[in-house]
């Protein structure tokens, strides 16, 4: 079973949302929940108040870092439309569109149109624009879809989408290869709450038995999503989990592949 680790950029900096969303409000009142519940410690509280002070609110490089000095592929996804929170403007995606494929890992759509065909084309053209010769896939934010994403999808010309949650094998459907998501850090931390319901230690048993899970399911691909914006110290226990599974999975000799490239792999063996 390979790797497949992907990262969906949600924010970039803090005034993107101080008046366009709630999302600062709604993240203050969480912190204060997750120390009155003991999931957070104080100095992890005060750090993220003090990330309210930073105009930096992605961990886009530090992210590649990481992954360069293991050795590690994985896939980012960057938007170039507004939606539900995610609020940078399409001229500050193409920097870090640009800047992620300098670096040699691919990037992908974050798309925000799942049920307008033609918002969703625009949506493929200004990302082309910036993404230049090639082409690359889609992953909906916050995983949106309706029985004619798929269809859209299709139509506008992406490489492959990254949406739907299963644990199956990658698969084919109407000409569109389609990469089920296994594993994500919401799920793993927040245990479908709105905070985070599990510590580190809870959080690794999870994990081992998703993977305990994925095996039994003789999947050839495994597919994790990280938010970039998580691996920082102010959210520690994220951070953390992160780490570890970095470490789990090297030291198991798991083989790490991005999207593009299983989708090569695939192909090959139709």
């Amino acid at each position: 079973m390979k790797i497949i680790l992907s990262h969906d950029v949600d924010h970039l900096n803090i005034r993107e949302h101080l008046t366009k969303d709630l999302i600062l409000q709604k993240f203050y009142v969480r912190s204060l929940l997750e120390f009155s519940k003991g999931m957070i410690g104080m100095n992890e509280l005060l750090l993220r108040f003090a990330d309210f002070y930073k105009n930096k609110w992605n961990s886009i490089e530090e992210i590649i870092q990481l992954h360069q000095s293991l050795d590690i592929k994985s896939s980012f996804f960057v938007g170039v439309a507004n939606g539900r929170g995610l609020n940078y403007h399409h001229t500050h995606a193409a920097h870090w569109i640009k800047f992620i494929k300098e670096k040699g890992f691919e990037v992908g759509a974050h798309g925000i149109a799942y049920d307008n065909q033609i918002d969703m084309q625009n949506e493929y053209d200004l990302f082309r624009k910036y993404f230049g010769k090639g082409d690359f896939g889609i992953r909906m934010h916050y995983l949106k879809m309706t029985p004619d994403t798929l269809t859209f999808t299709k139509n506008c010309g992406y490489l492959y989408d990254s949406t739907v949650h299963e644990f199956r094998n990658p698969y084919y459907k109407d000409n569109l290869l389609l990469f089920p998501l296994q594993i994500m850090d919401v799920w793993v931390m927040s245990a479908e709450k709105r905070w985070q319901h599990r510590n580190l230690e809870q959080a690794k048993e999870y994990t081992l038995r998703e993977l305990d899970k994925a095996h039994q399911c003789n999947l050839n691909y495994l597919s994790i999503l990280f938010h970039d914006v998580y691996y920082r110290n102010s959210f520690k226990t994220w951070k953390d989990w992160y780490d570890w599974l970095l470490k789990y999975l090297v030291d198991n000799k798991y083989e790490f592949v991005d999207y593009r490239t299983a989708k090569k792999e695939i192909d090959l063996l139709q």
